[in-house]
C-alpha cells in the first residue's frame, strides 16, 4: 500500500512537467523551443515569443549564426524580467555542441547567479541548428 501510494505522488509531480507547453519555432537555420513556464507574466512571455520568433533577436543569441546549440535559463521564482530589464539570474549562453550539455550549462550558470531561496533554474529556450 506504500509503496503505490508513493508511486501515485511521484506520478502526480511528473504530469505538471509532462504537461507544460512548448512552442517551437524554425527561424532561419535554427529550430527553437520556448517552454512556456506558468511562473511567467505577461511581458516575460511576449519578450520570450518575441526572441523565439524574430530572426533579429534571436540573432543576440546566435553569435555563431546557429551553428551551434544555445539555451536560455532561469529560476522561475526570479523570473526573466523585472522593472523592464533582465533579471540577474536570467542566462543565455551559446556555442554548446549538443543540446544536453547547452541545458546543463546554462542552467549551472543560472543556479550559480540566483538569489538564496529562490527555485533552482530551468530552461525556457532552447536553440539548435537544423
Amino acid at each position: 500500500m506504500r509503496l503505490s501510494v508513493l508511486a501515485l505522488s511521484l506520478l502526480a509531480l511528473a504530469v505538471p512537467a509532462a504537461a507544460q507547453e512548448v512552442e517551437t519555432t524554425k527561424i532561419g537555420k535554427s529550430v527553437v523551443k520556448f517552454h512556456v513556464l506558468p511562473s511567467l507574466d505577461e511581458t516575460e512571455l511576449k519578450t520570450l515569443r518575441l526572441v523565439a520568433t524574430n530572426k533579429q533577436a534571436l540573432a543576440i543569441f546566435l553569435p555563431d549564426g546557429g551553428k551551434t546549440f544555445s539555451a536560455m535559463a532561469i529560476s522561475p521564482s526570479e523570473g526573466f524580467m523585472r522593472d523592464g530589464a533582465p533579471v540577474k539570474s536570467a542566462t543565455a549562453v551559446g556555442g554548446f555542441p549538443d543540446a544536453a550539455t547547452a541545458a546543463a550549462g546554462v542552467v549551472e550558470l543560472c543556479d550559480k547567479a540566483r538569489k538564496k531561496g529562490s527555485k533552482p533554474c530551468v530552461v525556457v529556450l532552447e536553440i539548435a541548428p537544423r
